[in-house]
This record gives C-alpha cells, sequence and structure tokens, in this order.
C-alpha cells in the first residue's frame, strides 16, 4: 500500500512538472497562490488548468453581475460576495467535480488564514474566520448545485444564483447601510474591535436580509 502511495505522489510530481511547463501564464499564476492552493495544484495537475479557467470566469462574472446592480456591488461580505464563491465552485463542480472542487475551495480559505497571520491583505482587507465561514458555506452551496446540474449553462447557473441570493439560500456578513460590519444583536464593530483578529463577532445572516 505504501508503495502504491508513494508511486501516485510521484506521478503527481511529475503530471505537476509538465503542467507548469506547458505555460508561462500558469507558471506565474502558480507563484500567486498560497502554499495550501499550491499543494492541491500538485496534486490535482490534470484539474488545475481546469480550475485556473473558472476562476477567471468567477471574477469576470462577478463583476458582470455588479455592474447591474442585480444584488449590490458588496464584494466584501454582501450578497456579490457571496455570489462569487457559489458560482465558483458551481462551475468548478461541472468542470472538475464536486470533491475536487470543494478541496480547492478550502485550499483557498486555509491559505487566507495563513495570510491573516501574516497581516496581509486579501480583497484590500485582512480576512477573518466569519469571512472564512462565509466563504466555505456559499462554496458548499455552488457545489452542490454544480454537481446537480452537471451539463447546465453558464447563464443557468448565474439564475440559478441569482435567486438564491434573493431566496435566502446563501450567507452574508451582517452589515448596516453605511458598510460597518455588525454583530447578531445589531451593534456596530468598531474597526479597533476587529483589527487584527481572526476570531470576532461579525454575524452570518441569510443573504435575503438586508
Amino acid at each position: 500500500m505504501l508503495f502504491t502511495i508513494v508511486k501516485k505522489i510521484l506521478v503527481s510530481f511529475l503530471l505537476f512538472a509538465l503542467f507548469l511547463n506547458c505555460s508561462p501564464r500558469l507558471k506565474e499564476s502558480f507563484s500567486k497562490l498560497s502554499k495550501p492552493e499550491r499543494s492541491w495544484v500538485v496534486f490535482h495537475p490534470f484539474k488545475a488548468k481546469k480550475a485556473y479557467q473558472i476562476s477567471k470566469e468567477a471574477l469576470i462574472t462577478t463583476d458582470s453581475i455588479a455592474n447591474t446592480n442585480t444584488i449590490g456591488n458588496d464584494i466584501n461580505g454582501g450578497q456579490l460576495d457571496a455570489f462569487k464563491h457559489s458560482f465558483w465552485m458551481a462551475r468548478s463542480a461541472q468542470s472538475i467535480g464536486k470533491s475536487a472542487a470543494l478541496g480547492l475551495g478550502k485550499a483557498h480559505e486555509k491559505g487566507n488564514y495563513l495570510t491573516y497571520k501574516k497581516r496581509q491583505l486579501e480583497d484590500g482587507i485582512l480576512p477573518d474566520k466569519p469571512a472564512s465561514d462565509m466563504d466555505l458555506f456559499n462554496n458548499n452551496v455552488g457545489a452542490e448545485l454544480g454537481k446537480k446540474y452537471k451539463t447546465a449553462s453558464k447563464s443557468t447557473i448565474i439564475n440559478y444564483l441569482l435567486d438564491a441570493v434573493l431566496d435566502g439560500k446563501l450567507k452574508m456578513l451582517k452589515k448596516d447601510a453605511a458598510g460597518n460590519f455588525l454583530d447578531c444583536q445589531g451593534q456596530i464593530l468598531s474597526i479597533e474591535a476587529l483589527k487584527g483578529t481572526w476570531e470576532n463577532n461579525k454575524c452570518l445572516i441569510p443573504t435575503h436580509k438586508l
């Protein structure tokens, strides 16, 4: 059994080497990934290129949805943020399978924790646990949708997820009209209280509650 595991690891590394050599752009993108994401790529060399394309698609699609103002433009814990992660996972599950997609999503969140520990920013902010919990929840909803509707078109997936956002089937972080984060009692969380903390009192709510 040990020989089989070692063999699989060696094959994965060989395929990974081929993956990097096939495209300078992919090689550059790989260098920007977190350590957990790089590990995912190493063990999923055939799926990594598809995942890369889907990730780009998710960003472009999210920008397009933002321009319609259908679900606002809050990419930091709002409805649009919920859509982005669920769409990314739905399309990934369609392309590389639900298990691999969720593995990539978890690797991304592990990378966010390392980013937090290094005090680096993601999308202009410092990651924290409530945001990570939100992402993981929405990842699961999206991946399940992608598995269920394996051959559905991109536009169909978009419509399903927009409905899911408006029906409150996804999660977002509670905020007031001014964009301040709130706890579950509706009290404003000060910047000082949130600064540099992984676990804090940000509150997850269904996406239909504004």
